[in-house]
């Protein structure tokens, strides 16, 4: 007979089994959409316990075959993929997960399947257990196998209250009741909660969470509305009442800014997904600085989105605490005296308006290069030159023959588009073609310019469709092949934003983008491997981009990055080879040949929180690649 570990060794497997059962039975109780699923698989894992817990306590002298570790050592794995998907499941927004419950649907079926498919390879009758126990385990079996085949039954009802509450302006209350109650979104700090979830699936997806963000947002807003008129006092008790009015409200955490600590009042998210106060973060940023403060990690641009979200939440508790909402900054015309605009800058905008109107080619020139200066100095210059109507102005001379004033007249408006305001009035102007145009046909310096433009206007969502169907990426994938280092970073930064809007990301791969990215990823001394992985890992979620990616043949490089690179290319390299091995098998096995599981396991253990999902993800598919490859080399050792 062959003989397989020692007593000890046998031990510490079960010990470890026994282990896995005992903290995923104690996690809490689901109390989202996913509460059935969720609470089924726990249940069902729950029962294997006495199998564990018999053989564990068992003789010692028991010898055990290589057949049944090799079975054990399957469970464990599965299990312990199983304890990360319940906990992920459990700990993230309830709002996402409604909307994604057919993909979460998919993810609860696989690890069924992964555990019934580790039972199959454990030998029952060969165990020295008792009969009791036996009956149990193959009935656990059995529950597993039945539903690997049949997936619990959708929630119809929650799939009707989803569709309407999304497509109406004002649902009907009693929707939002049963939404509020089967999500357990019923008070605001539930709400509070809930947008806190979402932050952290902002930084989880590296920016990227796609569509779905709007469609939450939407939908915590409604919730938001319902909950204030029916239930907004829920969270305080009557003796908590009487001393809010005697107390200062501590402010949560989650609303102050990290680096003045005070509450936020426009709060924004930097390129991390860390979310700062805009006045403080941008102070950072003009100081020089180009890591986030919190993380230490390189931005990979300066744009702050505003975070609307928070802001929503910071003023309902604002309303619920009696606090004072916070106040949004004048414009130019409201300043005081002792402003950081003079009279006499007012007097000099006024006048360079007038020669950008009616004077000669020289003055335009002149006038277009004074009014880029004064839009960089400072935020108020940049709202008094478009308060003075300089705009409509500057994009007129985008069209102009002179290569200097074209230059002059993009960079104002680049410089004058850090104000969101401003961003809006450029848009208006109808400047977006003209910046194309720029971007295609002027000198290398305007195309640079115009590229870190159109950047800064794709900030605004709406702005991304737009600037994508005027023509934008195609050119900008030529100034990314041609441009200098800085252009390149303007071209990358710019097509990494436009590619977030779904659309766009198509329009990036059939105008050849992936081949350009691939020589970026492959030459480690351009400087340009975060920009070319953060892009690469936007359009492999794309089933185009997918397609195109795996066709280049990027795997062997993606390994070297997960075995040498930085953390965040490593988590964007999992996630791209995720992304291409998911449902095919070729890619899967090209992993395989690439040494992906040495380099995944490491990652699972040293990566980002995102990384490690991602490898758990893709060595789970590995292993199943195995036992279809193998199925019978197990059992037969």
């Amino acid at each position: 007979m062959i003989m397989g570990p020692t007593g000890d060794s046998k031990g510490e497997l079960l010990s470890q089994l026994a282990e896995l059962v005992k903290e995923i039975t104690g996690l809490p109780d689901c109390k989202n959409s996913c509460k059935k699923t969720h609470g089924n698989l726990v249940r069902r894992i729950k029962l294997l316990s006495p199998l564990f817990e018999e053989l564990r306590d068992g003789n010692e002298e028991t010898m055990i075959k290589i057949e049944e570790i090799k079975g054990f050592e399957l469970l464990k794995v599965a299990l312990g993929s199983a304890k990360e998907l319940l906990q992920s499941v459990n700990e993230g927004s309830k709002l996402y997960q409604a909307l994604q419950k057919d993909q979460i649907t998919d993810k609860f079926q696989l690890m069924t399947e992964t555990i019934e498919a580790a039972l199959n390879e454990i030998p029952y009758d060969k165990l020295d257990i008792s009969e009791e126990v036996r009956e149990q385990i193959e009935l656990v079996h059995t529950q597993f196998r039945r539903a690997s085949r049949r997936p619990d039954s959708p929630d119809l009802q929650l799939d009707q209250d989803l569709a309407i509450a999304q497509k109406e302006k004002d649902p009907d209350p009693a929707i939002l009741k049963r939404l509020s109650d089967k999500l357990q979104l019923r008070t605001i700090n539930d709400l509070t909660k809930e947008s806190l979830a979402l932050h952290e699936l902002v930084i989880a997806s590296g920016g990227d969470p796609g569509e779905c963000f709007e469609k939450v947002s939407s939908l915590l807003k409604k919730l938001k509305d319902y909950v204030l008129i029916e239930n907004p006092e829920a969270d305080t008790s009557e003796s908590e009442k009487g001393m809010m009015k005697h107390r200062s409200p501590v402010i949560p955490d989650d609303f102050r800014c990290p680096i003045s600590l005070e509450l936020m009042k426009d709060p924004v998210i930097v390129s991390t997904g860390q979310t700062y106060e805009r006045s403080c973060i941008q102070k950072w940023l003009d100081a020089g600085h180009k890591t986030c403060p919190k993380t230490q990690q390189t931005l990979l641009h300066t744009a702050l989105t505003p975070n609307y979200v928070l802001k929503s939440l910071i003023a309902l508790w604002c309303e619920s605490n009696g606090v004072e909402l916070p106040k949004k900054q004048g414009t130019c015309s409201s300043r005081k005296p002792g402003s950081s605009v003079s009279d006499c800058d007012r007097a000099a905008i006024i006048a360079l308006l007038e020669k950008l109107a009616n004077g000669n080619s020289e003055q335009q020139r002149a006038a277009a290069g004074e009014l880029r200066l004064l839009a960089k100095r400072n935020a108020d210059n940049r709202v008094c030159i478009a308060e003075a109507g300089a705009i409509p102005l500057l994009v007129e001379l985008l069209s102009s023959t002179d290569s200097r004033t074209q230059e002059h007249a993009v960079t104002a408006l680049l410089n004058l588009s850090i104000n969101d305001s401003n961003k809006g009035t450029i848009v208006n102007a109808g400047a977006i073609p003209d910046i194309v145009d720029v971007l295609k046909n002027g000198s290398m310096e305007a195309r640079e310019n115009a590229a870190a433009t159109l950047f800064s206007l794709s900030v605004v969502d709406e702005n991304k469709v737009a600037i994508g169907a005027a023509g934008a990426i195609p050119a900008l994938i030529k100034l990314l092949c041609e441009g200098s280092p800085r252009g390149k970073k303007d071209a990358a930064t710019a097509i990494f934003n436009l590619s977030i809007y779904q659309g766009n990301k198509a329009r990036a791969v059939r105008a050849g983008i992936v081949p350009p990215l691939m020589r970026l990823l492959k030459d480690a001394g351009g400087g340009m491997v975060d920009e070319a992985l953060a892009i690469l890992a936007i359009l492999a979620s794309h089933q185009e981009g997918k397609v195109a990616i795996g066709q280049a043949g990027p795997i062997p490089v993606l390994m070297e990055v997960i075995r040498t690179g930085s953390p965040r290319n490593r988590e964007n390299s999992a996630a791209i080879l995720w992304s291409l091995c998911t449902g095919d098998s070729e890619q899967l096995k090209i992993a395989k040949d690439s040494g992906a599981e040495e380099a995944l396991k490491d990652l699972s253990e040293s990566g980002t929180d995102r990384a490690k999902r991602k490898a758990g993800t893709i060595l789970e598919l590995l292993q199943r690649l195995e036992v279809n490859e193998n199925p019978v080399s197990l059992s037969s050792l």
